[in-house]
C-alpha cells in the first residue's frame, strides 16, 4: 500500500456515513473495520487470481471523505466531488461504506467519466423506493435516484429477496433486471457491454455468513456465490463500492473478514481490467 498522495493507481476511499440508514446506525464504522481486516495478519494479501495486493504501487488508501456534520445535498456533493477528483487524477476508485446511500453520488461521479455505464448490484434489497420516510437520499432509494438520472444504461440486481409491490413496480418502470434468490442462482455468466460499476451490499449474503449488518435477511447468498459473481461476470470493471458492514453487530470480526475477502477480489479485478 502506498500513501494517500499516490495517483494513477487503485484508490481505496472511505465513505463513513450512516445518516441515511432506516433501522440502525453503525455502518459509518465500516470503512476502518474493512481496512483493518484487509491487512490483518490472519490472512495474506493475495487474491485468488494470484494478484499480490501487497506489491507496491498497485493501490493506495485515499483516506475518508469527511462526512461528519454533513447530510443531504452537502454529503452528496462531498462524496461526488472527491470521487470525481480521484478519477480525474487517473485513479480507479473503490469506495467503502457506510450505508448504501453513498453509492448514489459515487456512481454519478463515475457516470461523468464513463458513458454507457452499467451497474451490477448485489444486495438483499433492490433499494428502489421512490421515497423512504421523506428522505430522497435514503439508503433504500439510491437506485431509484440513479435510474431517474438517465446516466445508467443497465441495472442488474442479484441476491434480491425483499421485493414488495412498490419496488416491483419500480423495477418494471426502470427496466431493472432483477434476479431473485427464490428462483435459485441461475444467472449463468453475467455479460455486460461497456463499462461496469459493481456495488455490493454485505447483506446480500445470508446472515449466517455475515451477521455484521443492520438488516438480517435470511435465505441469502453464500460467500462463495458472491465471490463467483465478482470473479466471473464478463465486462470491464471501472469502479466499485462495498457497503453496509455494521461492526456494532459483528461477531468476533467475522463479517469484517468476509468483507475484506470480497474487497480483495474486487480490488484484484479492478487492477486486472485497468
Amino acid at each position: 500500500m502506498t500513501t494517500d498522495t499516490a495517483t494513477g493507481s487503485l484508490a481505496l476511499l472511505g465513505l463513513p456515513q450512516d445518516d441515511n440508514s432506516t433501522f440502525l446506525r453503525g455502518p459509518r464504522l465500516g470503512p476502518d473495520a474493512i481496512r483493518h481486516a484487509i491487512v490483518c495478519d490472519s490472512a495474506n494479501m493475495f487474491a485468488e487470481s494470484g494478484c499480490d495486493l501487497g506489491a507496491p504501487g498497485l493501490w493506495h488508501d485515499a483516506g475518508d471523505v469527511v462526512l461528519e456534520q454533513l447530510s443531504g445535498v452537502d454529503a452528496y456533493n462531498a462524496i461526488h466531488d472527491r470521487v470525481g477528483r480521484l478519477l480525474e487524477e487517473g485513479n480507479r476508485v473503490f469506495s467503502l461504506g457506510g450505508d448504501h446511500s453513498v453509492s448514489y453520488p459515487a456512481v454519478m461521479a463515475h457516470a461523468r467519466h464513463h458513458s454507457g455505464l452499467n451497474l451490477l448490484h448485489i444486495d438483499a434489497h433492490p433499494d428502489l423506493y421512490d421515497d423512504m420516510g421523506g428522505n430522497p437520499f435514503s439508503h433504500a432509494s439510491p437506485f431509484a435516484r440513479l435510474m431517474e438520472s438517465g446516466k445508467v444504461k443497465r441495472l442488474v440486481q442479484v441476491g434480491i429477496r425483499t421485493l414488495n409491490a412498490h419496488q416491483r413496480a419500480q423495477a418494471e418502470r426502470f427496466g431493472v433486471e432483477v434476479h431473485e434468490v427464490r428462483h435459485g442462482l441461475k444467472i449463468g455468466k453475467l455479460r455486460f457491454d461497456g463499462p461496469v460499476y459493481l456495488t455490493l451490499d454485505l447483506d446480500a449474503l445470508d446472515p449466517a455468513f455475515a451477521p455484521g449488518v443492520s438488516h438480517h435477511e435470511p435465505g441469502g447468498l453464500s460467500t462463495r456465490e458472491v465471490l463467483t459473481i465478482i470473479q466471473e461476470f464478463s465486462g470491464r470493471l471501472v469502479g466499485a463500492d462495498l457497503v453496509e458492514l455494521n461492526p456494532d453487530r459483528d461477531i468476533n470480526g467475522v463479517s469484517a473478514m468476509v468483507a475484506a475477502k470480497l474487497a480483495k477480489e474486487i480490488m484484484a479485478r479492478l487492477i486486472a481490467t485497468a
